[in-house]
Order: C-alpha cells, then structure tokens, then sequence
C-alpha cells in the first residue's frame, strides 16, 4: 500500500490539554500537505481552524471526551455547537458505565440523539475498547450499527491502551455493513496502519504516520 493511500485514511490528531493555536495551525498545514482525510482538534480551535483552512482540509473534533460521562443533553450540545462552528466530522464517546450496566436501549438512543444534532456531518462513535469485555464489544457493535452513526472506534488514546488488531477484526464481524471503523491509539507504524487497513479499518487516528511522512520527505523517500 502506497503512503499516501495510508495518509488519505488518517485523522490527524492533536488532543493534547496543552494544544495551542500555533500548533494546531501546524497540524492543519501538514494535514493540506499531506492530504490526510481531517485533522482532529479540540473543539474550542474548531472554528478557528476552518477559517484557517476552508474547504482544504475536514475539520473533525471530539465531544464528551475522554470519559464520556456528560450527560445526553451536554453531548448534543457540543455536536451541534461544534458544526455550527464548522466541524465536518464529531467524535463521541460512550457512557462506559452505562456499558457494563447493559444499558444497550440507552447507548443507542443517546447516540441517535447525537447523530441528528450533528446536522449531517459523519459521527464516530468512540466505546474505549481497553475498558470493556469481548461481549460489550460486540453488544455496543449492535448499539452503534442501530443508531444511525456512521463509525466505530476504538479508543480516545488517553486511556490505558489503544487500538487493537483484535478490535478491529471483532468490529468488522459484529457491525453492520453500513459501520465504518476507525482505529486509533497507539499506531506508531506504517505497518501497522496499513494492517489496520487490511482488517477493515478505514480511518486511522494518529499524529505519528504524518511524522513519519516528514521523515521520509526529508530523507527524500517521499
């Protein structure tokens, strides 16, 4: 698999609590550069971030991050707050402790409640597969597929591990065909990602493939 077939899959991702606009700017310019599918930011740089970039780029954020725990009412708040301010793409996550509950009727509902304040902008839904058992997995497999999202990830990144080759081949199993799946977290490799690919993942959330692709650039491999 060619890099920039790799690259085109990436959200290039930039969450840290101590992002400034400087390096966000940054990361938008090697996101045009190196045509990645969006960059991932938090929300207070989104708009700021699709007036710097315009249509070049997909601006994607993330809401109820990391824990997930805000209420259903907040979380469709910051979806729609987010794609007033230009978000392309919004990155949920679940009620983890509604998960180990079984609260499968409410996971789907709360994500369905997103999905229509997204206004039509893809939402991917994040369920922190390294907090969860194999049957959660493919029971939040169903909740996702019901609820009208258009993704599947793994992982915020700021929990104890990240994606999985496992994971992933669990989600293509279990999701409905209309689920995509992104993997993120802990991808550190060209050979990595394009294994994540293989397995069925069609996005990939990660800042180190653009590194890499520096790299390479200034080597003159790429």
């Amino acid at each position: 698999m060619e890099l920039k077939e790799i690259l085109a899959k990436c959200d290039h991702t930039l969450l840290a609590q101590t992002s400034t606009w400087e390096e966000i700017k940054a990361i938008c310019d090697d996101g045009i550069k190196y045509a990645t599918a969006s960059v991932c930011i938090p929300a207070s740089f989104v708009k700021q971030a699709k007036e710097y970039v315009g249509e070049k780029l997909a601006i994607c954020t993330v809401i109820g991050f990391p824990n997930g725990y805000a209420t259903t009412a907040s979380k469709c708040f910051m979806a729609a707050d987010a794609v007033a301010n230009g978000a392309d793409e919004v990155d949920m996550v679940i009620n983890i402790g509604w998960a180990k509950e079984g609260k499968w009727a409410e996971i789907t509902e709360e994500i369905a409640a997103i999905k229509e304040a997204c206004n039509g902008k893809l939402l991917k839904v994040i369920i922190e597969t390294c907090l969860l058992t194999d049957e959660e997995k493919i029971a939040l497999c169903k909740c996702v597929s019901d609820s009208s999202a258009d993704y599947i990830k793994t992982s915020t990144g700021f929990s104890k591990a990240g994606a999985t080759f496992a994971d992933v081949e669990l989600f293509a199993k279990y999701v409905a065909p209309h689920v995509k799946i992104k993997a993120a977290g802990g991808i550190s490799s060209l050979e990595d990602a394009e294994k994540f690919i293989e397995l069925g993942a069609s996005r990939l959330g990660t800042s180190r493939i653009v590194k890499i692709a520096k790299g390479l650039a200034n080597d003159g491999t790429y």
